[in-house]
């Protein structure tokens, strides 16, 4: 293969160096990673259901109520606090936590909405704090989107499974006779203990191991896509998994509710300050009023015309780097402003790399896939560049806008594996903005959708908390998208529709035009 910066093993080097010795690194590396994040990722323990289907929490019975009577009105800008009680599917109180309940507080007339904050107080209770940040009626909604016990099950799979899924490595021969073979993050996952093929690229230091074709060379990988997904769980696991306990509404507990004006004011305002990177994030960091995101954070703002676009993106190159949710924003972009013409580089849609150009303001808008572990369709491994590469390329500056968006593709791994890239990635960001400070780095947040074992809310909600520590104290800007894609009644979707998408790219270019 001809991918610049990517160290490919040898026959000899197969020789000399057995498989398991490289996994041993490996694992050493991941265990010491895991016991560093067990802190970050704590979560309540799910005593064992013994098996029995009944035991686990349901959506039906459980049940949710004002924690403090209720008034005529409410005042606008203090909070409304529920007490959720989760019950068993015979309607028995629980006595410990672990469920992953989304809640928001919706005003279905006004198109606003906001995130509540689910506190598990593992006991079985929940307190469920909203803010009332718009005056008018509002309504409590709460989804179960997994029970305890179905997260003990999604938990079992991050610790005994190294991945749910493989990947194909396609080798071409001199004479175009072709071989396909497993690949995957560790070379145990190839299936092949003796011999397999082994990657490095050079600027991140990642791995990816192949089995080893049956006559083609290591260094005739061409090409890769997504393979299978694994059967990992037992009929019993698959029924606390079912669709008819995932991702379920909760009968309404409190009638709406109705928000006072304030002094002719009828919604709580952004701040005055402009969105910079580093801003203090609070919680939640926003919430929709007339379809717009109104940020808690900073005075953000719509950009509602192409011209608008324009004008904020002149002389400015973007650099985004991740998945097809960030391809979104390329895509919004692309599709908004006419005059960004996009620029045919023969490559596979899916990956990328992507290109639009607007020549009388002097634009450009990049977007390219990260690298393995990628879900895709046949794509050239030439193609295929690490965020770290592409970071190390960039001499950064005023005019220089790089947005990074993971997550989703590492949902089928566990949390040492993300980890790990993240540690790579979190470096060459440090080392853009040493030798170029006004570079401005934003990170989008993974958004809410997957609801399976494959990719559950609640592996995203963890890589999120990953993502979020990754880049503390570090000059970037975050746009959050899980609380974007979980504040409004819309249909949950992994790639978000338009109106999330445009608010998400409003807020990234309220960061890159401030004023």
């Amino acid at each position: 293969m001809s991918n610049k910066g990517l160290q490919v093993s040898t026959d000899t080097y197969l020789r000399h160096f057995k498989w398991h010795k490289i996994l041993v690194v490996v694992l050493a590396f991941a265990f010491w990673t895991f016991t560093n994040l067990t802190h970050l990722l704590y979560w309540p323990l799910t005593p064992g259901d013994g098996g029995d289907l009944l035991a686990s929490t349901s959506p039906k019975t459980s049940t949710y109520h004002l924690r403090h009577r209720a008034q005529a009105t409410y005042a606008l800008g203090s909070y409304l606090e529920v007490v959720l009680v989760a019950r068993d599917q015979r309607g028995r109180p629980k006595n410990h936590g672990g469920d992953l309940f989304q809640a928001r507080l919706l005003g279905p007339g006004l198109k606003a909405g906001v995130p509540g904050d689910v506190q598990d107080l593992e006991n079985g209770t929940y307190l469920l704090s909203f803010p009332l940040l718009w005056a008018g009626r509002a309504h409590v909604q709460v989804r179960l989107i997994h029970s305890s016990e179905a997260v003990a099950v999604l938990r079992r799979i991050w610790r005994e499974h190294w991945a749910t899924v493989d990947f194909i490595g396609y080798f071409r021969g001199p004479k175009g006779n072709e071989e396909n073979v497993s690949c995957n993050v560790t070379p145990l996952l190839t299936r092949e203990e003796d011999s397999f093929c082994y990657y490095k690229d050079e600027d991140s230091g990642e791995l990816w191991f192949c089995a080893q074709p049956p006559t083609l060379a290591c260094s005739m990988l061409v090409g890769h896509s997504a393979g299978r997904y694994w059967n990992v769980t037992t009929s019993h696991e698959e029924a606390l998994l079912a669709w008819n306990l995932t991702d379920k509404l909760l009968p309404q507990g409190i009638g709406r509710i109705y928000v006072a004006l304030d002094t002719n004011r009828n919604l709580v305002l952004s701040p005055a300050r402009p969105c910079y990177p580093a801003i203090p994030a609070p919680k939640p960091s926003g919430f929709y009023h007339q379809d717009v995101w109104h940020s808690l954070a900073c005075s953000n703002r719509p950009f509602p015309t192409a011209d608008s676009i324009l004008r904020c993106l002149a002389g400015h190159i973007i650099h985004m780097m991740g998945d097809s949710t960030l391809r979104q924003w390329w895509e919004y972009l692309r599709d908004t402003v006419p005059s960004l013409k996009p620029v045919d580089l023969h490559a596979t849609y899916q990956v990328g790399p992507l290109m639009a150009v607007e020549t009388s303001r002097g634009i450009v808008l990049h977007w390219r896939a990260h690298s393995w572990p990628l879900r895709s369709l046949r794509t050239p491994v030439a193609s295929l560049h690490s965020v770290v590469r592409e970071l190390g390329g960039l001499a950064g500056g005023p005019h220089t806008v790089v947005v990074l968006g993971l997550g989703a593709h590492f949902t089928t791994f566990p949390p040492s594996i993300f980890a790990r890239r993240l540690a790579g990635i979190r470096a060459a960001v440090m080392a853009l903005l040493d030798r170029e400070p006004s570079t401005l780095v934003v990170i989008k947040l993974a958004n809410t959708g997957y609801k399976s074992v494959y990719g559950s809310d609640w592996f995203t909600l963890q890589v999120n908390r990953l993502l979020r520590a990754a880049f503390t104290g570090l000059h970037v800007a975050f746009v959050d998208a899980w609380e974007m894609t979980s504040s409004l009644a819309l249909p949950d979707n992994i790639h978000p529709n338009q109106l999330i998408v445009r608010n998400e790219v409003d807020l990234l270019l309220s960061f890159i035009c401030p004023t």
